[in-house]
């Protein structure tokens, strides 16, 4: 990722689509978890979601590779039991079985779905769980604009296909939750467009605020075609 994308992304209350409810919401439907879960947020930016699952009475880890996010978040947890470690997502140095829940909220696409369902897994105790949110179309027949258009960012796939291959995987698909439009724009693409007219002009920002400009307005015009889903998973047949 660039520095122009840091940049224009940095003091967004979010990094992606999402919101605090639908973090709670996931959260309940993670149940049964310990009391006060061992919690590994990875991707974690700075943090809104962590912020919430320690504040729920979680022992957090947030996990970035932008070391300015991890900072804003340690600033901001403070008196939580929240800690911080700068790792890749490919490669997170935890010993296996050290969580009780993997969270991943708009950050899977980093290393992939089915990577994050392979390499993940050996971090969880048992009967623990993995929450991610991942982008996927919400038709069979997405028009040509916005195929061409993911096609080109992040290829993606429809619910049947991602639980298919969650199951593949060897996880059980404990719950799938279609998120909000609301979790796109009111938290994250209202933000994403007035902090990308504040960099108007800039020829260093250039390219990071006309594809940032290109994604809400591919949003507004074909937001029927796609959507955001939180899934629940646990190793494990079904």
């Amino acid at each position: 990722m660039s520095e122009a994308f840091f940049t224009l992304f940095h003091g967004l209350p979010r990094q992606g689509p999402g919101s605090d409810a639908t973090t709670r919401r996931l959260l309940d439907l993670a149940a049964p978890l310990p009391d006060r879960p061992r919690v590994l947020d990875l991707g974690c930016g700075p943090g809104r979601s962590a912020l919430v699952l320690a504040s729920a009475g979680a022992r957090v880890t947030g996990l970035d590779t932008h070391q300015p996010f991890l900072d804003d978040l340690t600033r901001a947890a403070d008196g939580l039991d929240l800690d911080t470690v700068n790792a890749s997502m490919a490669d997170p140095p935890f010993p296996d079985g050290a969580f009780d829940l993997l969270w991943a909220e708009s950050s899977v696409f980093v290393v992939g779905f089915d990577t994050a369902l392979r390499t993940w897994r050996r971090l969880l105790a048992p009967g623990g769980a993995l929450v991610l949110t991942e982008c996927e179309w919400a038709t069979g027949a997405p028009s040509v604009a916005v195929r061409e258009f993911w096609d080109a960012h992040y290829p993606l796939r429809t619910t049947e296909q991602n639980t298919a291959a969650a199951r593949e995987a060897g996880y059980r698909v404990e719950a799938v939750l279609p998120m909000p439009d609301s979790d796109w724009f009111d938290e994250f693409y209202d933000h994403l467009a007035v902090r990308a007219d504040s960099f108007a002009g800039d020829p260093a920002m250039a390219e990071a605020v006309a594809g940032a400009r290109a994604e809400i307005a591919m949003r507004r015009q074909h937001g029927d075609e796609y959507q955001y889903t939180g899934y629940v998973l646990r190793p494990g047949a079904a």
